[in-house]
Order: C-alpha cells, then structure tokens, then sequence
C-alpha cells in the first residue's frame, strides 16, 4: 500500500492551492488520514486530520479557519483546501494514514500514523 500526494505548486500570498492524497495498493483502508508539513530548517509539524468513522477533524491552530480537510466517498482520499495562503505555508507537505489492525489513538502527532506518502511542495511568495 501507498499513498501519493499532488497539487503543490507556486502560489501568490492570499491564493489557494487544493491538494489530493491517494491511498493504493492492495485493499487500501485507513482509521483517519491527515496531512503534516515541513518548512525549511523546521521540524515536520501536524497541520490537519480526518477521522473516517465519525468525519471528526483536526487542525493546527495556524491554519484553522483557512485550511479544510475532506475526503472521498471511498475513503481512500484525502483533500487540503488551502486558502488565504501565508508565506509561513511554505513547506513540504506530506499525508499520512493510520492503519488497520492497530488504531492510534494520536492524531495530531506523528507517531498516530503508519503510512507516509512522499511530500509535495508548496511555495507562498509574498
């Protein structure tokens, strides 16, 4: 199994850039899906989540209100709509998936998730 993000891109302060994660292989399932970041020289921090049986979410206190997290019927995808973008968005962006038999109770943190997909970049210019 794998999971595969794409819709980085370069984007203006105050743009929106919409990104996809797909889970493959096999019979994908996951208990929740959530994205993570990592800005230069920075750690990788948590940025939002989505927990498939009750459709709770999660998100960082610097992105709630501009950033939304949904996914598909099939509950194998995962979306970030990114609005009102910041410069201090900039940073590579990974999706990652908690998966079955073992359900973490973590889901604003890394160690929650199992599987990571290759991050994809986005750049805010100011």
């Amino acid at each position: 199994v794998q999971l595969q993000a794409s819709g980085g891109g370069l984007v203006q302060a105050g743009g929106s850039l919409r990104l996809s994660c797909a889970g493959s292989g096999g019979t994908f399932s996951s208990y929740k899906m959530g994205w993570f970041r990592e800005a230069p020289g920075k750690e990788r921090e948590f940025v939002a989540a989505l927990r498939w049986s009750s459709g709770a979410t999660w998100y960082a206190d610097s992105v709630k209100g501009r950033f939304a997290i949904s996914g598909g019927n099939a509950k194998t995808t995962v979306y970030l709509q990114m609005n009102n973008l910041k410069p201090e968005d900039t940073a590579v962006y990974y999706c990652a998936a908690d998966l079955p038999p073992t359900r973490h109770i973590i889901n604003t943190d890394e160690i929650g998730y199992d599987l990571w997909g290759r991050g994809t970049l986005v750049t805010v210019s100011s």
